[in-house]
């Protein structure tokens, strides 16, 4: 489960690492060897001293060039502590690992973009030891895919877009072709990126438009939010049973979309022992536009 926008920020890049490849093309202009596999890598760079570090994602590449390592770093803000790690996490995974590491940084943010884009230098003036360049992907060179082909001919970046420009004004028409581009792949990966990109969207208009988005093409049970509604309505209602629970998600679904509910409607609900019939009510309460319509038969 996704629980926040800098996780979503790099974790996509372990769902789909070609991303990152073609990220590096489409984007940002810098010519990389076709991988011929991704692996994941321990994102754990601790030493035997007491010190922790953790880079976000950490991939190897393997290419015909050789191995390359791809650090993830998801940056919300400036952060100075940086200037120390970055150079840290690069010299520790070479050494390692004896292969070329990469600094990618994401972010939602125009002026955290613009930070992370200058170079760390460390040495004399005109001579430097070592200098750091990141490559960065935000709002500022990530496209604005708001065109439905576009997005279907490449969902990942159309994700990856959306994560990006969740404020802007286009927010509409990005997450409209989004939703089309999801029909198109496997629902499993789609479910995935359901979560990614709500776990982006900052702006509440933008994120309620994303959720009927979804519910509409009944990806919401696979959703975040659905899972927090049945792990909540598990806790508070173990003891009284899988029935009771059912219940409980029926009514905080039609709460979660601001559906008014009714006391006849609530004493009705909770009333029922059927499981089948509640979990009928449940799919209904996904798109009724009033409580009542959960006891209409189609």
């Amino acid at each position: 489960m996704v629980g926040s926008s800098h996780e979503a920020l790099h974790r996509i890049f372990q769902k789909d690492p070609t991303l990152l490849t073609n990220a590096l093309h489409k984007v940002l202009g810098v010519e990389f060897p076709e991988p011929r596999e991704f692996v994941a890598l321990n994102v754990d760079l601790t030493e035997i001293e007491p010190v922790e570090r953790r880079v976000d994602t950490l991939l190897r590449a393997e290419t015909d060039e050789g191995p390359y390592l791809f650090v993830v770093e998801s940056q919300g803000e400036m952060d100075g502590r940086k200037r120390g790690s970055w150079p840290y996490y690069l010299s520790f995974l070479y050494e390692k690992y004896r292969c070329e590491p990469v600094l990618i940084v994401t972010t939602q943010s125009s002026a955290t973009a613009r930070w992370a884009a200058q170079p760390i230098e460390f040495g004399l003036r005109g001579w430097k030891s070592l200098t750091v360049r990141p490559l960065v992907l935000g709002p500022d060179n990530v496209p604005v895919i708001a065109d439905e082909r576009e997005a279907v001919a490449d969902p990942p970046l159309a994700v990856l877009s959306a994560m990006t420009h969740g404020k802007g004004r286009n927010v509409a028409a990005i997450l409209e072709s989004l939703a089309a581009a999801l029909k198109t792949i496997d629902r499993d990966s789609a479910a995935v990126f359901v979560q990614f990109v709500d776990s982006c969207l900052v702006d509440p208009r933008a994120k309620q438009m994303w959720r009927d988005l979804m519910t509409e093409i009944q990806y919401f049970w696979r959703h975040e939010l659905a899972e927090q509604v049945r792990e909540e309505g598990r806790e508070q209602g173990r003891e009284q049973g899988r029935v009771q629970q059912c219940a409980e998600m029926v009514l905080r679904l039609l709460e979660w979309r601001c559906v008014p509910v009714s006391d006849a409607v609530r004493e009705r609900v909770n009333a029922c022992t059927d499981l089948d019939q509640l979990e009928v009510w449940a799919q209904r309460a996904t798109h009724a536009t009033d409580g009542a319509e959960l006891f209409v038969e189609k």
